[in-house]
């Protein structure tokens, strides 16, 4: 759905419906003005504020900068409606700082301690009649939207906020499509869909499909693998998908030393970031295996580990109906599904599945977006499913 067109075809009724009653003598405000927005800047370290950024636009620092502070506030509010549009940052080394609106700085422009959060959210007869959207880009992607005072990032993980979307929309309205045209509504159900051992010559197909879906999903990756595929790894992350790790060779953690371990993750990160990706969120451990020394790496990685909670088999049967129906028997709320794009019965498989739990009402994400609304993902912890 089109947002941007909804909201200018609802502000050309509205105009029109004000005309005529003010050709009738009907006056009064609105209960909800379809032209009221949000403006906001950002301070970029190293170069200083940015422009105004107008409702629904990017704020982006440059290559090689970062945002340390924000300011914020509302063009077209309805005359006589109280209140204000209130934002309040986590800055890295400092926690969270005091809620500030009307433009006032909020952050640092005197220090180069990043952003590693953001909240915002409407006061007064404000916060009755509207709701606010935004949105931070933050370890190479654009985080799910969240709204009216929870938080966008992620803190305490050494992440740094890159960027700012916001946008107002009516109380109660559909969630909007976010900077990346796309989004996820916390109260629908959703799965994340993974495939591992890839990319390969097949890897396309699911993405078709995907991008005809609108869906979206989370690619375990072989590090040695990646540079053969580069394009697909690129389509990939334009698409919204995660691009993660799945070591270099598919190697056991459990049977690598820490300085292994790291090169591994290392190795893989550099090549998916060459090819057109962005860097991995998580590592799926080959097999599924983990212990807590591999844990404890990972934790000083800042990596968290995905293991899932729909085991298809794929690998072992070959069978795409045998995949299909493993799914649709098993699948519920917050799953994560284990899959493998290396073979051509388990694309096939796909190819029904992705279509199949869209009309069943599930959400496609990735295991980020998801983990991001049901209570988030630490470094060294696994995880195996977000119900």
């Amino acid at each position: 759905m089109d947002w941007k067109k909804i909201r200018q075809a609802v502000r050309t009724v509205l105009a029109a419906v004000l005309i005529c009653a003010a050709s009738v003598g009907i006056t009064g405000d609105p209960a909800y003005a379809a032209d009221m927005g949000a403006v906001y800047g950002i301070y970029e370290h190293g170069t200083g504020w940015s422009g105004y950024h107008g409702d629904s636009k990017t704020a982006r620092a440059g290559t090689g900068s970062y945002v340390t502070a924000i300011r914020a506030s509302l063009q077209g509010q309805p005359e006589g409606m109280s209140g204000t549009l209130s934002y309040q940052v986590n800055l890295s080394g400092s926690g969270w700082l005091s809620w500030q609106e009307n433009m006032t700085p909020n952050g640092s422009t005197e220090t180069d301690m990043p952003l590693e959060a953001v909240r915002m959210a409407f006061t007064g007869q404000l916060a009755e009649n509207y709701d606010v959207y935004y949105s931070v880009y933050q370890n190479g992607s654009w985080t799910t939207l969240v709204k009216n005072g929870e938080t966008a990032g992620t803190e305490g993980q050494g992440l740094r906020v890159d960027g700012l979307w916001v946008t107002v929309t009516g109380k109660g309205a559909e969630v909007p499509e976010g900077p990346n045209g796309k989004s996820v509504d916390p109260t629908r159900p959703m799965v994340a869909l993974t495939f591992d051992d890839g990319p390969s010559k097949y890897t396309p197909r699911i993405l078709d499909s995907l991008e005809a879906n609108g869906g979206r999903a989370t690619f375990f990756m072989v590090g040695n693998r990646v540079a053969s595929y580069a394009s697909t790894v690129k389509r990939m992350a334009d698409l919204g998908c995660e691009t993660d790790s799945h070591t270099w060779a598919h190697t056991y953690l459990t049977g690598m030393s820490e300085g292994e371990i790291l090169q591994s993750l290392n190795q893989t990160r550099d090549a998916i970031v060459a090819a057109g990706g962005n860097a991995p969120k998580g590592v799926r451990p080959p097999g599924g295996k983990i212990n807590d020394a591999s844990k404890a790496v990972l934790a000083k990685a800042g990596m968290p580990s995905i293991i899932w909670s729909v085991d298809t088999l794929d690998w072992k049967t070959r069978n795409a109906q045998h995949t299909i129906d493993t799914v649709l028997r098993q699948v519920q709320d917050g799953d994560i599904i284990l899959m493998h794009d290396l073979y051509e019965q388990s694309v096939i498989a796909a190819e029904t599945l992705i279509p199949e739990l869209t009309r069943r009402g599930y959400q496609l994400v990735t295991v980020s977006e998801m983990a991001e609304l049901r209570g988030g993902m630490a470094a060294g912890q696994s995880y195996g499913h977000f119900r």
